[in-house]
């Protein structure tokens, strides 16, 4: 994998339970060492994966987003709603992929530092499952799953990168 600012090579990142607890920014480090990492986000392949997110299995009203870029991962720790989703179809505003009704939902995250604190939090509509990025490599379009028309798998992956990073930098005051 090449840094595409630097043009050097990244050696692609390992995404351990310590890896992604360290990522999370805008958390204590009780509340990241209460995240639950299933074992497929340890397989993951970051060389190619923007994005990596999920439900925490066993706190469903808690998600994690990771950012991966440049060899490193930068993450959030969001507030899941308790109930359903959008009623109707709704676009997740991260990958940009048209999903079926309840499939989107408004998840918060606290902003770091002492305004997360105070309550502060940012909010975003994503895919209520955080899987953007399996979304985003979807070719074809079905009733459930419509990706962002007349895009490549590769941009809509660059474009998911840019907006979700966006999304952090938000969240972090950056």
């Amino acid at each position: 994998m090449t840094d595409e600012v630097t043009g050097v090579g990244v050696r692609p990142l390992v995404l351990t339970d310590d890896v992604v607890r360290r990522a999370l920014r805008n958390c204590s480090k009780g509340e990241a060492s209460r995240l639950n990492v299933p074992a497929w986000v340890r397989e993951t392949d970051t060389a190619t994966a923007p994005v990596v997110g999920w439900r925490d299995p066993k706190a469903p009203e808690r998600g994690c987003l990771l950012v991966l870029a440049r060899g490193e991962a930068r993450g959030l720790l969001l507030r899941a709603p308790s109930s359903g989703g959008a009623r109707a179809a709704a676009m997740c505003d991260l990958c940009r992929t048209t999903r079926s009704a309840g499939d989107v939902a408004l998840f918060a995250a606290p902003r770091a530092g002492a305004a997360g604190r105070r309550g502060d939090t940012v909010g975003v509509y994503a895919c209520a499952d955080l899987a953007c990025a399996r979304c985003v490599e979807v070719e074809k379009g079905t009733s459930a799953v419509r990706p962002d028309p007349g895009r490549t798998v590769e941009e809509r992956r660059a474009d998911l990168a840019r907006r979700a990073g966006a999304f952090v930098d938000s969240v972090l005051g950056a």
